[in-house]
């Protein structure tokens, strides 16, 4: 047992900190162990804002709730309380042992024991077994934690491939913490998920979905993939990601090499807390591309790389589960990535309807991202920013002068054509080509004819 002290640190005190402090304070006085435990005690060393404050006891979870009023039990079997505050919530769990791992992820039943020992035994990562008594500023370090994170490593708790057999979004756990604290991965412990890879397989696409994710937007994405890569886990994932290495591409327009590398230099450029959209068409922006090389007269082209890109993307989405929301726009950015270089061309009612798209600050975002990662040649970039501050929201999206009722009255029948004849006249009308309903339905007979909504020839 070796027990050190100093992990208060200088950080301010929050309100979650204060409360898991009185969580701690009152388990103790009524003849419990009690410690900080988990990710608080790591980022707490290494002097990052604590997120979340967890709390390990020697006491059962109806005395836990006994103590405190404004508690609620919320894994029985787990022996998990929640213990509320103002405006703060610690989560209080009682010293287990877990047995019985069968479908990869959760055991089939636990064991209550008041062995601190036991309880750090079943955790996964060294750097997450640390404790902390923050009433005696002591910090119990059972597994080498701290020597762990001196180091800068991620070295799984005893057998590395017994952790990952019990559970196996652990692999995905130990990419993301080497990623976002920009650690090592043990040798021991990336031979054990290079072959367990295959397993994760297993687990339900939301909790994949939720890690990836987690990877991409917590900080460090580019060295995310490259782990991901690394342990094999990637190409048991995103086989699409991993078709991007060696694709070739045009040294005129892409110097820095090829479509794995361009992404991976893009993804150095993503924001820490970065939204998750974002992330995404960062990471697929490019994924139609190995489906579209072609090399002729020494010239390397994709054509149709985004339409496909847009199908392979919407594939990858719902694979993952993401919502229709966030897979609208993931795909929304992997169909316009290409529009930018088009912008300075533009009639000022095609701009204006590009710049006006839902969410438009991560286009814009992905498109710098994207030159920078490439060419390096921001003019477009610059152009269509300057050119959405230049507009009021009146100017972007005024109200429709032609409507489906103007449309009926004046004769057209309801059907496929209406669509369209509402988007071009209300393009026609941001580029000032009428200011009134009545103008605007001369317009839409000048170029539309009804009944059945045929373009008139010209």
């Amino acid at each position: 047992m070796r027990i050190r002290r100093g992990c208060r640190g200088s950080q301010s005190v929050t309100t979650e900190e204060q409360l898991a402090r009185r969580v701690v304070e009152t388990l103790q006085a009524n003849g419990e162990t009690a410690y900080f435990v988990g990710g608080c005690v790591r980022d707490r060393m290494l002097g990052r804002d604590v997120q979340d404050w967890d709390v390990a006891t020697s006491s059962a979870a109806e005395k836990v709730q006994s103590l405190f009023e404004r508690s609620e039990e919320v894994g029985a079997a787990f022996g998990v309380v929640l213990v509320h505050g103002e405006g703060a919530m610690v989560e209080v769990a009682t010293f287990r042992k877990d047995h019985d791992y069968q479908d990869g992820r959760r055991p089939e039943r636990v064991t209550f024991t008041t062995s601190v020992a036991e309880d750090v035994q079943r955790r996964d990562f060294t750097i997450n077994g640390l404790l902390y008594d923050p009433v005696g500023d002591e910090v119990l370090d059972l597994v080498n934690g701290r020597a762990d994170i001196d180091a800068g490593v991620v070295r799984a708790i005893g057998d590395p491939r017994q952790r990952f057999e019990e559970d196996h979004l652990r692999m995905l756990r130990a990419v993301r913490f080497a990623a976002r604290l920009g650690f090592e991965i043990e040798s021991g412990t990336l031979a054990a998920i290079q072959k367990t890879a295959p397993a994760i397989g297993r687990i339900a696409a939301e909790r994949v979905r939720a890690e990836l994710t987690r990877i991409l937007t917590e900080g460090g994405a580019r060295r995310g993939m490259e782990l991901l890569d690394k342990t094999g886990l990637l190409a048991e994932l995103l086989p699409e990601v991993v078709a991007l290495q060696g694709v070739e591409q045009s040294p005129e327009h892409h110097p820095e090499g090829d479509v794995w590398t361009h992404t991976l230099m893009l993804l150095d450029g993503l924001p820490t807390e970065a939204s998750v959209t974002l992330a995404m068409g960062a990471l697929l922006h490019d994924i139609g591309k190995p489906a579209t090389f072609e090399r002729a007269a020494d010239r390397i082209r994709f054509h149709g790389h985004v339409e496909i890109g847009v199908e392979m993307g919407r594939e990858i989405c719902q694979r993952l589960r993401f919502s229709n929301r966030e897979t609208e726009q993931i795909l929304a950015l992997i169909g316009n990535h290409m529009r930018f270089m088009h912008v300075q061309q533009m009639r000022p009612g095609k701009l204006k309807m590009f710049l006006r798209q839902p969410g438009f600050d991560e286009h814009l975002e992905l498109h710098r991202l994207d030159c920078s990662a490439s060419h390096g040649h921001l003019d477009n970039y610059r152009f269509a920013r300057e050119a959405l501050s230049s507009y009021d929201e009146e100017a972007l999206r005024p109200a429709r002068l032609v409507d489906g009722t103007a449309l009926i009255a004046d004769g057209f029948e309801s059907g496929p054509a209406f669509s369209a004849i509402l988007s071009a006249a209300e393009e026609a009308q941001l580029d000032g080509a009428f200011d009134s309903r009545e103008a605007g339905m001369v317009w839409v007979r000048q170029h539309w004819s009804a009944p059945a909504g045929q373009p008139v020839s010209q």
